[in-house]
């Protein structure tokens, strides 16, 4: 007999003395909790470097973007971005939500497949497809988004050897004229938002996108589904999102003119932010209490995609998108452990078991995680510290952070860090990839297994040649 399927959880919120979200705040005690779990505890008993995700958190999130959408929407569709946080758990808690998801490669959506997850809502987004990935998709039912002239005829071929047909959307290379003078923040490089947006190497022209169509509509094994659109996180300008989702119908007044198919659905991606009063996100504390909400966003682009649509005449598609580090990163902490602390002439440095391998984009984006001490989280800071993990680099995750005094022994939390973080991990100076915590009320259970030696020496081959010359007599 089939499973019965899990219904989805009520959510009650924690009561805490300071909230840092709803299942994350200042416990009874004074120390930090995630949902109903001390994190001193959690770090005593797992170790660390720890990631802790709050999967009351994660539902929270989740539901707050797909209930804002759907009140200003009829048809919306939320696919979690797996890249943000790829957790084979997570993508279990995804599904009993009801969330699809977006795919990059063979593994993630690999991944998805394992846990269960519905293929009709998936999709497979990438450049750069290989054979195996699209085979992949095909045969277990994804809608893959078009980003190359030669993948037609690539994914048609591969359909017909598995007698099947398959669902294929086209990611656009939208114009964004009214973001030629819009900045934003510069993670494609350099320039304004169109500048960065021209500059990446996705979409398809509009000639190009004609061109799929045309052909397409010709193949009995494949079924046109939707076009796709991503802004990514260059800007936390809601209106900015609003150009680009009005364009997307542009778009298909466009494409229904030249090929005389409408496209039933647009998916616009993802790049949605957050914001918390202590500040987070790029380039120090850019995203506070001021950054947009969910409402923002959907209010926005569902007013701009249903004046368009009038406008050209066209029917209201349905609508996908694909938040992924607005639901996961809010829903995770990191915490590392306090070693050396070292007082110079002008500066005071907190070495932590924690790095910039684990928090990469404090590094390579200048991405702002709030910390706080576990014990005592309320305390008031007494001293600005640099918090520096132990790599041979700067290794700066927390640098000029006001905090009270802490000595060796003690844990540090740094807030937000459930995106992007354990899915880009690195292992620089051969560090061990940290055990991942589900806290769900009290209960807490390692979804992700702290690395070992074993598994960072055994991808490694020595060449016999080479072991002759080291130990040969």
């Amino acid at each position: 007999m089939p499973h019965a399927k899990l219904r989805a959880p009520d959510l009650t919120p924690g009561q805490y003395s300071t909230t840092f979200g709803e299942f994350i705040g200042i416990g009874p005690n004074g120390n930090l909790f995630v949902d109903g779990c001390d994190v001193q505890d959690l770090a005593e008993k797992f170790g660390s470097p720890l990631y802790i995700i709050s999967e009351n958190q994660l539902r929270q999130n989740y539901r707050r973007f797909r209930d804002a959408f759907r009140a200003h929407y009829p048809d919306v569709e939320i696919l979690f971005a797996n890249k943000s946080n790829n957790g084979l758990a997570i993508r279990h808690i995804m599904n009993q939500e009801g969330a699809g998801g977006d795919c990059f490669g063979a593994q993630e959506m690999y991944m998805a497949l394992l846990a269960g997850t519905n293929p009709k809502s998936l999709v497979l987004n990438g450049s750069n497809k290989q054979d195996e990935e699209l085979e992949m998709a095909i045969a277990n039912g994804l809608c893959i988004n078009i980003d190359a002239m030669d993948e037609l005829d690539r994914i048609v071929a591969i359909a017909e050897r598995l007698n099947t047909t398959v669902d294929i959307g086209i990611r656009l290379k939208l114009d964004l004229e009214p973001l030629r003078n819009r900045t934003g923040v510069a993670m494609h490089g350099p320039g304004t938002l169109k500048e960065q947006s021209d500059s990446t190497k996705w979409g398809m022209t509009r000639e190009q996108t004609v061109e799929i169509v045309n052909r397409a509509k010709t193949m009995p094994s494949v079924v046109l589904k939707e076009t796709h659109f991503h802004l990514s996180r260059m800007s936390n300008d809601p209106a900015d999102f609003a150009v680009m989702a009005r364009e997307m119908i542009t778009w298909s007044g466009y494409i229904r003119e030249h090929t005389g198919w409408t496209p039933p659905c647009i998916d616009i991606g993802g790049g949605w932010t957050f914001g918390k009063w202590y500040g987070t996100g790029p380039n120090s504390q850019l995203d506070d209490d001021r950054a947009p909400t969910p409402e923002d966003y959907a209010r926005l682009c569902s007013a701009a995609i249903r004046e368009e649509a009038e406008r050209l005449n066209l029917p209201l598609p349905k609508l996908r998108l694909e938040p992924g580090r607005a639901l996961s990163g809010p829903a995770g902490v990191a915490v590392g452990r306090v070693g050396a602390v070292k007082t110079g002439q002008t500066k005071k440095w907190v070495n932590l078991d924690l790095s910039t391998n684990h928090l990469s984009w404090a590094a390579v984006l200048d991405w702002y995680y709030h910390a706080v001490p576990v014990k005592n989280a309320g305390a008031a800071p007494t001293e600005t510290v640099d918090l520096v993990g132990p790599l041979c680099n700067s290794d700066e995750i927390g640098p000029h952070r006001k905090m009270p005094a802490l000595v060796r022994g003690d844990y540090v939390a740094f807030l937000d860090a459930g995106g992007y973080t354990e899915s880009s991990a690195a292992r620089y100076n051969a560090q061990l990839l940290p055990a991942t915590v589900l806290v769900s009320g009290t209960q807490a259970e390692i979804i992700t297994e702290r690395e070992q030696l074993k598994d960072v020496a055994g991808r490694f081959r020595v060449p016999p040649r080479l072991l002759a010359g080291s130990f040969a007599a």
